[in-house]
């Protein structure tokens, strides 16, 4: 069994050469996730929901200091529901899918929520009488679904994914606008110091932004292969959804207002976005933030010295509670296959202890990133290992920030934008913002897309034209392939 499993254990292609099917081997031979039976749709393994847990950890802490509270809705949705609100009906309506039975009391097609604001919103019109329940912050962690036709790229692209999505409502645009860019703020932060990757945030075009906001801000994260991929939205609903669902409060003199909304969701994308962003052809590169097991111990057996070298393990793996140790103590498996075990899984620091380890008190001890050892005396290890953990977190972001910046080129015309859309670029150039600009941009460049508008440096260029059709620009603007 054991040499059945070492033949199927590396992965047999390069990340600089193939990614697509680099990335695959990746997510399946770490046991991050598996092809469901059920096309497109993916099995979330043990290691890819632990690393969900991480990220809902994480959020839930930040949600709670926010005042946001995790609430849970049907994941059925009315018909009538979607058309209350033409904009959105029309943007998900290609995406939804519906279920064959009728609801029994309305006659109704049921949707299965590929979003769900409607249903929610529903419930919020009931629920608002006066200004004094204002601000309503309510968050649901959820799945959704959207009837996509392309191939399943497990956690990039599927039918069914897990995601969050916040839902509030406030008395003004004001407050509506400011936490907006609260949230997603919240986002890159997240991003940055759970599972150290760089993104740009800004806001959507026109054409990209949400079905039915008023306008949609975004992170935007670029991998290795030359492709960008949004992280995670943050939507200004407006007063759109209120006055669709009959939302209305008293304010403090009596008269009748409609408040504004906003919503803001990021998803289990956010696993394949890091996995890419780090990960090398040993395997699984994970920000220790993110790792639910930051430490791997793996002992040298020999039969004179197997119960001392055992015994000190456990002892270390006591003393190391708080980083979720795990003990490699299996006997069918050499010391040499559990190390590329544990690099192809990711964990952040390998503890290697064997006889002479014992006898000099100390441990082996190897990053996974750079694959340094060095040799830290056991008593050390609880002072030592946060030092190593939060040294290689700080060093894969900045790596990941420096090949981003590397990646942005500035172009100011046609020939140049193609050229640099052909290299894979990050472009950087002045658009006008017409609709039917970027329509004839995505139409007549294949692959290439708007990612944002940055919120720092987003001006226009003084005397600055659009790169396409040469009216004068109205913002800095990026584009690049995307996910």
């Amino acid at each position: 069994m054991a040499d059945a499993k070492e033949k199927n254990l590396g992965i047999t292609v390069k990340k600089e050469e193939d990614m697509a099917e680099w990335y695959q081997q990746l997510c399946l031979k770490s046991e991050l996730a598996d092809y469901a039976p059920v096309k497109g749709c993916y099995i979330l393994r043990p290691l890819g929901f632990a690393l969900w847990e991480q990220i809902q950890a994480y959020f839930n802490k930040r949600m709670k200091y926010r005042g946001v509270k995790n609430a849970y809705f049907p994941l059925f949705i009315p018909e009538s529901f979607f058309h209350k609100e033409a904009t959105h009906a029309e943007g998900f309506n290609p995406e939804v899918a519906w279920i064959a039975n009728k609801d029994e009391d309305s006659g109704e097609r049921l949707a299965v929520r590929p979003t769900s604001e409607t249903i929610i919103y529903d419930s919020y019109s009931k629920w608002l009488r006066s200004w004094r329940d204002l601000p309503i912050r309510i968050n649901q962690w959820a799945n959704v679904v959207r009837w996509e036709t392309e191939a399943t790229k497990l956690f990039l692209r599927s039918r069914e994914f897990l995601w969050q999505e916040g839902h509030c409502v406030y008395e003004n645009n004001v407050d509506c606008d400011r936490e907006v860019e609260l949230f997603l703020i919240e986002y890159k932060d997240l991003c940055e110091k759970l599972l150290a990757v760089p993104v740009i945030y800004g806001r959507k075009t026109e054409k990209e932004k949400f079905a039915g906001a008023d306008y949609t801000l975004t992170i935007e994260a670029f991998m290795p292969d030359g492709k960008a991929i949004q992280c995670g939205t943050s939507h200004n609903l407006g007063q759109g959804f209120a006055k669709a669902f009959g939302m209305d409060f008293q304010d403090k003199e009596g008269n009748t207002q409609i408040p504004c909304q906003s919503s803001w969701g990021i998803s289990t994308r956010l696993i394949g976005t890091a996995v890419m962003q780090h990960s090398d052809n040993k395997g699984l590169v994970l920000p220790p933030n993110f790792a639910p097991n930051k430490v791997v111990i793996v002992p040298i057996i020999f039969e004179n010295t197997r119960d001392a070298v055992l015994g000190k393990c456990q002892e270390i793996k006591d003393a190391l509670a708080h980083f979720e140790p795990i003990l490699d103590d299996r006997d069918e498996y050499k010391p040499g296959w559990k190390f590329n075990e544990w690099e192809l899984k990711g964990v952040p620091i390998r503890l290697e202890l064997g006889p002479k380890d014992l006898e000099a008190g100390q441990v082996t001890a190897v990053v996974r990133d750079t694959g340094e050892k060095q040799y830290i005396k056991v008593e050390d290890l609880t002072a030592a290992l946060p030092e190593l953990l939060t040294a290689m977190h700080d060093r894969m972001f900045e790596s990941a920030r420096l090949h981003m910046e590397s990646k942005i080129v500035d172009v100011d015309n046609l020939d140049d934008f193609k050229k640099a859309v052909e290299e894979r670029k990050l472009i950087k150039t002045q658009f006008c913002g017409e609709i039917g600009c970027e329509e004839d941009i995505k139409e007549n460049i294949s692959g290439v897309t708007s990612r944002c508008i940055p919120l720092e440096g987003g001006e226009p260029k003084e005397g600055g034209k659009c790169f396409n059709c040469g009216k004068d620009s109205v913002c800095t603007i990026y584009f690049s392939k995307s996910y």
